[in-house]
């Protein structure tokens, strides 16, 4: 149901908006069977929106969930034309997990919660014709998970929380190069 939402979101954001829209889909990403879905729109001289949705679907990965979804809206701001050069955004986004953390991969050990990640996206865009274009980006910033943690064979919980466990830190978590189709 939460991705039905999502595909909505970017429906109706593409049919409102004139100009440039792209849809993106990221080719580093699909290939490691993690989908990461896009569309970017003008909103101003040298500035657009883009809103995309990262989602994993892999119900295990050395025994432990790899589950996931993030979406992150941003605003970018391109130094040439809106779709030729190098850009800088700036996002704020969210996403639930259901995961075993990568320090957790030999334990009986997973996590399920919620984050939201605020952060900034350095990139390169390049028209490669009137309908095509390439987005190499990377972004990254402050990650901050509320979640409860469970046994993988029992799914009861291993710690005792009231409320949740909390963790953050400062990395890399977007990244890619998008294959771009102008709408209009």
């Amino acid at each position: 149901m939460f991705q039905k939402k999502i595909l909505f979101f970017l429906l109706l954001v593409s049919g409102i908006t004139q100009g440039q829209t792209y849809i993106k889909a990221n080719a580093v990403t699909t290939l490691a069977l993690i989908p990461n879905f896009g569309i970017e729109t003008p909103i101003a001289e040298k500035f657009t929106f883009q809103a995309d949705v990262t989602a994993s679907f892999w119900k295990s990965i050395k025994n432990g969930p790899f589950q996931f979804v993030l979406v992150i809206p941003e605003v970018r701001y391109h130094f040439n034309s809106n779709t030729n050069g190098f850009y800088v955004g700036g996002h704020i986004g969210g996403g639930t997990f259901k995961l075993q953390k990568w320090d957790y991969t030999n334990t009986l050990y997973y996590q399920k919660g919620i984050n939201y990640v605020v952060g900034g996206t350095i990139g390169y865009q390049k028209e490669i014709s009137k309908k095509l274009a390439l987005d190499i980006f990377i972004g990254g910033g402050s990650q901050q998970a509320f979640y409860h943690g469970y046994y993988l064979d029992t799914n009861q919980r291993y710690e005792g929380a009231q409320k949740y466990n909390k963790s953050g830190e400062w990395l890399p978590y977007r990244g890619g190069i998008m294959l771009c189709y102008k709408l209009d």
